[in-house]
């Protein structure tokens, strides 16, 4: 009797519309903590849209400015790195203006973006509760000084067409409507992404090893998995032939090869092979990348040690196994874009965010789901925890994000490099040349030819780190 007494108590109408009470403030909840941490990041970003440019955005700024005035990259402006980024900051300049704030206008959007695309991974892979908090995650990673994260580099533009080629082939295990426009389409950003930055181009490996399993688990017959890896390994050539026949038309392609193939095959493997011949001990290589990992990791800790947590969790419960697995495997291809090169610049590591913003989805989820049968308040624990893993970060640098004006939070992300002062430099060019006069930097700060717009251009311009 007690037993039913028990059974009736839970199953009365009184308890079910109180948890649906319960489960609808926790929805609320986990919506507005979303909104407040992304409503504070675009603020931050806001707030710091003046930030000087750095080296490698006068380079990008420099070659798009040249795009919209007719002259192709690799003509007088030359780089080891592939043109898309170059495309992107002329749309960008084309659409906000070609000054600081409108380029780091268009990287907020393409942050936002990217934001965009990580909830609804997360919410594939899992469920609503991950895909808030890996974007809420990646929010505040993303715009972290110890990954560059204000500055518009190539791996933020990246990154975004390559979680787009991600979430596409995600949706084929789904449904098989328009599978074969849906692995194109996929092949198609995946490839995008590699011509924003060499390294994203292991990504298309990646869509590529996850779609032949994918399609072997599916028990497909082998004709249909040939066509349908045919497809997106098409998909994947179309955007590079394509760049290659502009870049012919244009007379440079011969250039473009030497920069972006041949001398960055060089670049590349150049500390490799020093590492390989025993000039550079591969202790010190260790030595170099640890500490690379642990500044980019900043005061971000909290976060990275919660996606380690979801890693383990996640590969330990049955349920989310398979979704886990799939980002364990983004994991490691986006740790090897990385490691290209052993350069370690703290803005690759944009290109591992992604991974680490969904597996701390991960566990902010299941810890979720361990609580849903307790009382209110404990079922609030998942909200506080991740709530204030994304504050400290904020809360440690509060004076960066809201204190400092935009040049000197320049001076203190770069210490002595001389971005603020090179816009000095280029206000006296402005006031002191004419159009008709030539200048040339001795040193690697192209930002100077960008932000002095007007000059006469040099007839070479080579930059090579």
């Amino acid at each position: 009797m007690q037993l039913q007494l028990a059974t009736f108590h839970r199953n009365s109408p009184s308890v079910t519309n109180q948890s649906d009470v319960h489960d609808k403030i926790l929805r609320v909840a986990w919506w507005a903590v979303g909104v407040i941490v992304l409503g504070v990041t675009v603020a931050i970003r806001i707030r710091l849209l003046g930030i000087p440019l750095e080296r490698d955005e006068g380079e990008y700024a420099y070659a798009g400015q040249l795009m919209l005035q007719g002259i192709p990259p690799y003509k007088l402006a030359y780089n080891m790195k592939f043109p898309g980024t170059y495309a992107v900051y002329a749309a960008i300049m084309s659409i906000f203006g070609q000054t600081i704030t409108g380029i780091h206008l268009g990287l907020l959007l393409v942050n936002a973006a990217t934001i965009a695309l990580i909830f609804l991974l997360g919410r594939r892979l899992m469920n609503s509760t991950a895909g808030i908090a890996a974007a809420t995650t990646f929010a505040v990673l993303s715009m972290s000084p110890s990954v560059l994260g204000l500055a518009a580099h190539a791996t933020n533009f990246a990154m975004v067409f390559v979680l787009g080629g991600t979430l596409l082939i995600l949706k084929l295990s789904q449904s098989e409507r328009h599978s074969f426009e849906r692995i194109f389409a996929s092949g198609l950003l995946f490839s995008i992404g590699g011509l924003m930055k060499q390294p994203a181009l292991l990504f298309i490996r990646f869509g590529a090893i996850y779609l032949l399993w994918d399609d072997v688990h599916r028990r497909f017959i082998l004709k249909r998995i040939l066509l349908r890896n045919l497809i997106f390994w098409i998909a994947a050539i179309v955007p590079l032939a394509i760049t290659c026949v502009i870049l012919w038309y244009a007379g440079v392609f011969y250039k473009f090869w030497f920069w972006t193939v041949r001398y960055a095959a060089q670049y590349g493997t150049f500390l490799i092979g020093e590492i390989y011949s025993g000039k550079w001990p591969l202790y010190r290589a260790m030595q170099v990348s640890g500490r690379s990992i642990t500044e980019a990791i900043g005061m971000d800790w909290g976060l990275w040690a919660l996606a380690g947590l979801g890693l383990i969790v996640g590969l330990w419960k049955r349920r989310s196994r398979s979704s886990t697995t799939f980002l364990l495997g983004f994991l490691v291809f986006s740790a090897l874009a990385v490691c290209q090169g052993f350069y370690f610049r703290p803005h690759y590591f944009i290109m591992i965010l992604p991974a680490v913003s969904l597996l701390v989805g991960v566990a902010i989820s299941k810890l979720f789901d361990l609580l849903t049968s307790r009382m209110i308040v404990v079922r609030f624990a998942p909200l506080f925890l991740l709530g204030v893993t994304l504050s400290l970060p904020n809360f440690w640098e509060k004076k960066f994000f809201f204190v400092v004006s935009p040049v000197e939070a320049s001076r203190m992300i770069y210490s002595d490099n001389p971005f603020a002062e090179s816009v000095k430099i280029a206000d006296y060019l402005r006031e002191h040349t004419s159009r008709d006069d030539t200048i040339a930097v001795l040193g690697s700060e192209p930002e100077i030819y960008f932000m002095r717009s007007g000059i006469r251009r040099p007839d070479i311009f080579i930059l090579t780190a």
